[in-house]
């Protein structure tokens, strides 16, 4: 009687071993791919960031109808403010722009300042408007002559 001499054999005298399944994923490609995907991002981005430049057309079209007549606030070369042709202290403002606006549905203001008041006095009286819960505050500028540079 022979006994086997082999310490892990199966009883088909195989090698058990040779027989298991590799079970392990090559990333050396994944990798690659991953490393290419990522230059080319960098590349790509700048140049996304960057836009395209638009000469927009100019065109003559009327001004869009309004449902309410826009609301002026004047600050005129002495610092006085004015509504509607009216001088208010700056004091009031704030009442007089509450009861004006009590009624309207767009809480909008333009203000009309002359370039020679300081950004302090424009400033106050955006302060006071915003005070008096109005949301929007426009600065009223004129149109600069396509002649002049």
């Amino acid at each position: 009687m022979g006994g086997s001499g082999g310490g892990s054999s199966h009883t088909d005298g195989s090698n058990y071993k040779s027989q298991a399944m590799l079970s392990e994923i090559n990333v050396t490609p994944l990798v690659d791919v991953m490393l290419v995907l990522l230059i080319v991002f960098m590349i790509s981005a700048p140049l996304m960031q960057q836009g395209v430049q638009v000469d927009l057309p100019k065109t003559k079209s009327p001004a869009l109808a309004e449902q309410e007549k826009p609301f002026v606030i004047v600050v005129n070369k002495s610092g006085n403010v004015e509504i509607g042709k009216n001088e208010v202290r700056t004091s009031e403002l704030v009442e007089k722009l509450r009861a004006a606006f009590a009624k309207r549905e767009k809480k909008e203001i333009f203000i009309q300042a002359d370039k020679s008041i300081s950004y302090g006095v424009v400033a106050g009286v955006m302060a006071q408007a915003q005070a008096a819960g109005i949301s929007r505050i426009g600065l009223v500028t004129e149109a600069k002559d396509s002649r002049q540079k």
